[in-house]
């Protein structure tokens, strides 16, 4: 059974000689695409939405991910991951029945009008 997530990592002090060797970690793992660097704090962050597979947890993956990652650094770096389970996420319903519209209409004492466009002849 697979589940679909987006998983968005973040990476924090990667040695900056070692930063496409942890991307290309990182994308042997998970599809990240977009990779966007903040040099200020040496901070490399993407996101991207894939399956786990196999009954691997969230916990499972992001313990594989930052591994790899730090394999590939070659050093300890901070491996921050946050998964979003897309298949429940949760969603509300807004609905606007008549009541609603007549109660607009009273609230702003105007009827709505297509605005005509007078600056054309």
């Amino acid at each position: 059974m697979s589940r679909f997530y987006n998983m968005t990592v973040k990476i924090t002090g990667a040695a900056s000689d070692r930063i496409d060797a942890v991307k290309q970690a990182a994308e042997a793992e998970w599809p990240f695409d977009g990779w966007s660097f903040n040099a200020a704090i040496a901070q490399l962050t993407a996101s991207a939405d894939d399956r786990l597979c196999g009954g691997e947890t969230e916990d499972e993956f992001a313990q594989r991910l930052a591994k790899a990652i730090w394999t590939a650094n070659g050093d300890y770096c901070q491996v921050d991951v946050h998964a979003t389970y897309l298949e429940d996420l949760p969603c509300d319903t807004h609905s606007f029945d008549q009541d609603q519209y007549d109660a607009f209409l009273s609230a702003t004492d105007k009827s709505p009008k297509i605005q005509e466009d007078h600056n054309h002849g």
